[in-house]
């Protein structure tokens, strides 16, 4: 992979009000319990994805789901989709064990997300 180039959406969050309610549903749908559960996040592993569910959109305030793109730079992403017209919601930090993530919003307000895992 080259600096420029993503391996794809291997990430989706999903803002949930009930928790407990979203962890059935979700398990339902993929046939299998959650990976990570805490109060703060439940996740799921599923044909290579991580699913995440996020109580009240977490921190970052999500109030709809959001893809996000695997890249092996995370600045020099943010630094090409912003001199394309792209304006950065949420900068690059860390979110634990090395795992940088950021959210920047398209020409339409659309809000896209970036991971790199060190």
């Amino acid at each position: 992979m080259t600096d420029s180039s993503t391996a794809g959406i291997l990430t989706v969050l999903h803002p949930v009000s009930d928790l407990a309610a979203a962890k059935a549903v979700y398990s339902a749908l993929l046939g299998m319990p959650p990976q990570t559960d805490s109060p703060y996040y439940v996740g799921f592993e599923a044909a290579g994805q991580q699913i995440g569910l996020v109580p009240g959109g977490g921190p970052q305030g999500m109030t709809s789901p959001v893809a996000y793109w695997h890249v092996p730079d995370i600045e020099a992403k943010l630094a090409e989709v912003t001199a394309a017209g792209g304006t950065v919601k949420e900068p690059a930090h860390d979110v634990g064990g090395g795992r940088l993530v950021a959210t920047f919003t398209d020409p339409d307000g659309n809000v896209l997300g970036l991971l790199q895992d060190s």
